[in-house]
């Protein structure tokens, strides 16, 4: 029992920050865009648990880091003033809500066959979140970028680049911090003894029998393992390698199932990757077995996480070591750069998938939502984002129909 039930130097308790991060993860809609601007907002300037340069270094490591960028930055965030049992406890409370709600939709899915609402919910709902995203987005790029030319510059080609290509490269970040790195010292002084990168992939091990539910628990193991170790990015970095192994190598999921399993991600609050519990569940609860469904379910997300939780306290400790050098804040300052830029150039990229269906054709009823969205926002502070996603889902049930009846 060392420690403490409140940290003298943080201003809060434990169990509020794991409140926060369970509250988070029940309501926080809008994907990883809109979640880190939420903790952002929510944890620097509201509350004050959290500094700017605290922030700014758990932005950089979960961008430099593979695995989803929100569940890594709310991990780097509890691991902050209560080290590895904040971390552990933050990262469980932001993750299992989410995780719960999908396991109970994934249930549904298999037992009633398919989920016919759900295009008319999401198309409500994904032109409301671009809003809220944006929103996130133009606050943060405010408070991280200012005024600073330089940061600027790697700003705009950060999010140039997202937009033209639509993904998200490790390399530029890692090149941007450089560059601030060596604008603003000089690069054959300052430069630590050694720098320590641990990158350590879990190896899962089960025991496994032919044609048996354990090989299949191991094959979900080791395929997610490598989906939460090797890909950068955001939550939606993995869609892309999701596909190619659940639908395409392994033939688990067809591919109206795994457009289901996406958009249950995004009707979600909590991060977008919590969609491998429902393509966990819906591998092997086929049957209607809620307990094998649930094993599924389990196996697929604690093997996404567990990379990004131990590629977040591992190198954590020298973030939190050596944050204040000269060298150490230019280079996050660079990162954060770019990474808030890639940001942006994510809701750039997202809005126009979801605003423009059919080519470069814009579809009215999601572009009224959007501004709308926007509009809210800006007026009322402090509504908030759940409400208007209830709103935006309600209205989405009720025009869906009569927008797809004369196509």
């Amino acid at each position: 029992m060392d420690q403490p039930a409140k940290n003298t130097t943080s201003g809060y308790h434990l169990s509020e920050l794991v409140y926060y991060a369970l509250r988070l993860g029940t309501i926080g809609f809008g994907g990883p865009v809109a979640l880190v601007g939420y903790m952002h907002r929510d944890l620097v300037e509201r509350k004050k648990w959290i500094t700017e340069s605290e922030y700014k270094e758990g932005l950089t490591l979960a961008q430099l880091m593979p695995g989803p960028l929100a569940a890594q930055l709310a991990i780097y965030l509890g691991y902050v003033h209560y080290k590895i049992l904040g971390a552990t406890l933050v990262g469980i409370a932001f993750v299992l809500p989410s995780f719960l709600m999908v396991l109970a939709i994934g249930w549904a899915y298999v037992t009633f066959g398919g989920i016919s609402w759900m295009q008319s919910v999401f198309y409500g709902v994904g032109a409301s979140v671009i809003g809220i995203i944006t929103i996130s987005a133009y606050k943060l790029t405010q408070k991280t970028i200012g005024k600073n030319i330089l940061l600027w510059s790697i700003y705009s080609a950060s999010a140039a680049t997202t937009i033209i290509t639509e993904s998200e490269s490790i390399w530029l970040f890692l090149g941007a911090g450089l560059i601030v790195w060596a604008i603003r010292t000089s690069p054959w002084r300052n430069w630590p003894n050694s720098v320590n990168a641990a990158f350590l992939p879990p190896f899962v091990t089960l025991a496994s029998a032919e044609n048996s539910l354990a090989e299949l628990l191991a094959k979900i193991a080791m395929f997610f393992t490598k989906a939460g170790a090797f890909v950068f990015g955001s939550g939606l970095a993995i869609v892309p390698f999701l596909y190619s192994g659940v639908v395409k190598e392994y033939g688990w999921l067809n591919d109206q199932e795994f457009l289901d399993a996406v958009a249950v991600a995004m009707i979600t609050p909590g991060p977008v990757v919590i969609t491998v519990g429902f393509i966990g569940y819906l591998v092997t609860g086929r049957g209607t077995d809620f307990l094998t469904g649930f094993a599924g379910a389990s196996a697929a997300a604690l093997a996404t996480f567990l990379p990004c939780y131990l590629l977040t306290i591992i190198p954590a400790p020298y973030f939190k070591k050596h944050g204040k050098r000269p060298g150490i804040v230019a280079f996050v300052d660079g990162v954060t750069a770019a990474a808030v830029g890639a940001i942006a150039g994510a809701c750039v990229v997202l809005g126009r998938r979801t605003i423009f269906e059919n080519g470069w054709t814009p579809e009215i009823p999601k572009i009224l939502l959007l501004l709308v969205t926007i509009g809210l926002l800006l007026k009322f502070k402090k509504l908030p984002e759940p409400l208007i996603v209830l709103g935006a889902a309600i209205i989405g049930l009720l025009i869906f129909p009569f927008v797809h009846a004369n196509r």
